[in-house]
């Protein structure tokens, strides 16, 4: 498609509010984007599942995912299944260098909102080249969280990711408690894998999995809450392959993956994300219906 002129630019816009039986989401979409019926958890969260239709992304494709979140609303958005991205380099006479894939998402969130964006696993294939770029703005009082587990090359193939690249820029802005106060940056988090990042030991060092969670917490948490908060995540590693940190922001964490297995990088962040809950006061999580787990992480 990415060389045909008829790349796909599918689009996903949706608002949640808050009402008396819970959070209700209202928007739309265009192809190859759509929503699946929602889930009103316990807690009156508005469970969201996205599904994009086409199979799988190939270059010059593009998606955009932007959400609202009115105040006081609580959402989780996910992604029905894992998202492949195809191979470009050296498929076409046209563009040799192969065009990339994106996906442009944008967050909004009012005061006490929270939202938690925690799609599946993204698959690159060889010579793949995918681009995200998430913007995600933060009135005083909201909170987000946000994970993300690539796998790069389909390793279960004997295929690694060749010449392709992944690339990926979150943005986290909090707007000041009064009119007068400026806006302070949370988090600007830039990465690319590919090429000598690959192998290198302060880059991939030749295992195909990465993974990055990030909280963006409501309030600042108390030093001593904090200091217990990241020792547990910590403990939660018990049992995984793979090599995983975890560290302070000035308001939440950020934790990474990078290891062979997709699956234990989703158990880690189920458990801090269970973690994460537990320590705002909010009901446990579940497992999200689409999900394929084989394994509890939850226990």
């Amino acid at each position: 498609m990415g060389d045909t002129g008829s790349d796909w630019c599918g689009t996903a816009n949706l608002r949640f509010a808050r009402g008396d039986q819970g959070t209700r989401h209202q928007g739309g979409t265009t192809s190859p984007l759509k929503v699946q019926r929602s889930f009103q958890q316990a807690d009156g969260r508005c469970e969201l599942p996205i599904l994009h239709t086409a199979g799988g992304l190939v270059g010059g494709d593009r998606l955009s995912i932007a959400a609202t979140l009115e105040a006081g609303s609580r959402a989780l958005l996910t992604s029905v299944a894992a998202q492949k991205v195809y191979g470009s380099i050296g498929r076409s006479r046209r563009a040799p260098a192969g065009s990339w894939a994106r996906q442009d998402l944008a967050f909004s969130l009012e005061a006490g909102a929270d939202l938690e964006w925690l799609p599946q696993e993204l698959v690159l294939y060889a010579g793949g080249l995918f681009e995200q770029r998430a913007r995600v703005t933060l009135a005083p009082g909201a909170g987000w969280l946000g994970g993300e587990v690539v796998r790069l090359g389909r390793t279960a193939a004997g295929e690694d990711l060749g010449e392709g690249r992944w690339r990926s820029l979150l943005e986290i802005r909090r707007h000041g408690a009064t009119a007068s106060e400026p806006d302070r940056w949370e988090l600007v988090d830039r990465i690319e894998l590919g090429g000598a990042s690959l192998k290198g030991s302060h880059g991939m060092d030749g295992v195909p999995v990465f993974g990055s969670l990030v909280w963006a917490a409501p309030e600042p948490l108390a030093g001593e809450v904090l200091v217990q908060l990241l020792e547990d995540c910590r403990r939660d590693r018990q049992g995984l392959t793979g090599s995983m940190a975890c560290g302070a922001l000035d308001q939440g964490l950020v934790a990474r993956y990078r290891g062979t297995s997709s699956g234990d990088a989703r158990c880690w962040f189920t458990r801090m994300w269970a973690r994460l809950r537990a320590v705002q006061g909010l009901a446990a999580p579940r497992i999200p219906r689409v999900w394929p787990f084989q394994e509890q992480p939850l226990g």
